[in-house]
């Protein structure tokens, strides 16, 4: 699964895409971890719009960031998650350590 990502000082975000299984999150994991540890940011944003499948293997995946970032004083944000995978991430409790938000829809009506 590719994976880019931006780093400042204050932040490192992560454009995720395609399939978060078993299969691809440890490879995400280690590259999203070396970005933290060299840069140690105030605030890792995982951005999901373009990731088109998840399973448990992407809670674990945020889960495990949460662990990485915290004892750097850092906070987690997790970003246009569809609204399949934002109820998913609601029902596992993780609104309550990382800050979760959903992909803006556009609304094609609105757009002349």
């Amino acid at each position: 699964m590719p994976v880019r990502i931006i780093s400042t000082q204050q932040r490192v975000t992560a454009f995720l895409e395609g399939e978060i299984d078993h299969h691809t999150a440890a490879a995400l994991r280690m590259e999203i971890d070396d970005a933290v540890q060299r840069n140690k940011p105030k605030t890792l944003k995982l951005d999901f719009a373009d990731v088109t499948f998840m399973d448990s293997s992407g809670i674990g995946l945020v889960m495990g960031r949460f662990r990485t970032v915290q004892p750097l004083g850092g906070r987690l944000v997790v970003s246009n998650l569809s609204p399949q995978v934002y109820k998913i991430m609601q029902l596992a409790g993780l609104e309550k350590i990382v800050t979760l938000s959903k992909r803006e829809e556009v609304n094609n009506a609105e757009i002349k």
